[in-house]
């Protein structure tokens, strides 16, 4: 069903594509500044913190939408077109970009991978496991053959930026002191972030966390700490019976004191081992997305960062 579907998205996506090469795009015609499209929210906020007053930054998948199993619709493809840039984060989270980046006009959309360069962790057996149980067409698009969660590590994070900053600053050279001086301010509060991880754990001697979702591998790895997973690499996924029965022995082995759940996903499988272990539940976010209250709060992913650290110490202690 997915590949039919894909297969009419792209369709239609060549004859939007076919009619934006036809006539003058909309960035064209504009105030004169930039127009980035960024897929999700941390690449948006990545962008927008090297952007800043030079152009506009716009976020493709909506709050509230579940950024693993996005795929984009012919306007949004055609939103996608008419900007100067596109900044993703990896073929390995935007599954679908392959399949039209190379549509695009290079010469007036630059599509900026900002993972590029950063070495994908594999996927754990237990996620492929889990990963090839769920009911895939051998054809699916959503397949993960590595994990892409990196913008959960503080210091992949700045590589990030950095990437950002430098495909900007060479597609405009006249704003590259600019960008260069906007992406050192947001660098600066990432370092800090990131020495913030590393003071809270320092010492601590246990270092391993129980989540529903295996997005935390990167940030697990950075600060030494241990990360045992539900599921796999989507929230989506649900484990085998044989996974909850391993993992409750472990919790119970290991005097684990609480299981993760993600803010923006089901929390049921969590809620079901918690019960079955008699620990508590606690949040840990990806940070795909923010919900509407979390952007009427002013959190973004510096304070949702804050909050994973917050919430990792009923654990790592």
């Amino acid at each position: 069903m997915k590949k039919r579907l894909l297969m009419g998205s792209l369709f239609l996506i060549s004859l939007v594509l076919g009619a934006c090469g036809a006539s003058e795009s909309k960035k064209q015609a504009n105030d004169g500044k930039i127009h980035v499209v960024a897929t999700f929210y941390p690449m948006y906020e990545f962008t927008k913190a090297v952007v800043g007053e030079a152009g506009e930054v716009e976020l493709l998948i909506p709050a509230g939408t579940e950024a693993h199993d996005y795929e984009p619709s012919a306007k949004a493809v055609a939103k996608m077109s008419e900007a100067d840039a596109i900044v993703y984060n990896s073929s390995e989270f935007e599954t679908w970009m392959a399949n039209i980046a190379s549509n695009f006009e290079k010469s007036q959309t630059q599509v900026i991978e900002a993972a590029r360069g950063i070495e994908l962790m594999p996927m754990g057996e237990e996620e492929a496991h889990e990963d090839h149980d769920h009911d895939h067409d051998a054809t699916d698009n959503h397949q993960h053959h590595a994990d892409p969660h990196v913008w959960l590590d503080p210091v992949l994070a700045q590589i990030q930026v950095e990437t950002i900053r430098d495909a900007l600053a060479e597609q405009f050279p006249e704003q590259k002191e600019y960008f260069y001086q906007q992406a050192q301010n947001y660098l600066t509060e990432l370092d800090q972030l990131d020495s913030e991880f590393k003071n809270t754990f320092t010492g601590a001697e246990n270092r391993t966390f129980v989540t529903q979702h295996a997005a935390f591998s990167y940030l697990a790895k950075r600060y030494d700490l241990t990360q045992e997973s539900i599921a796999g690499l989507s929230s989506e996924e649900e484990p085998s019976p044989s996974r909850l029965a391993e993992l409750k022995h472990f919790v119970q082995d290991h005097q684990i004191p609480a299981i993760y759940f993600e803010d923006n996903a089901s929390s049921k499988v969590a809620q079901t081992l918690a019960k079955e272990t008699g620990v508590e539940l606690a949040v840990l976010s990806p940070i795909e997305s923010l919900t509407k209250e979390q952007k009427a709060a002013g959190d973004n992913y510096l304070s949702m960062m804050r909050q994973n650290l917050e919430a990792l110490q009923i654990s790592i202690r």
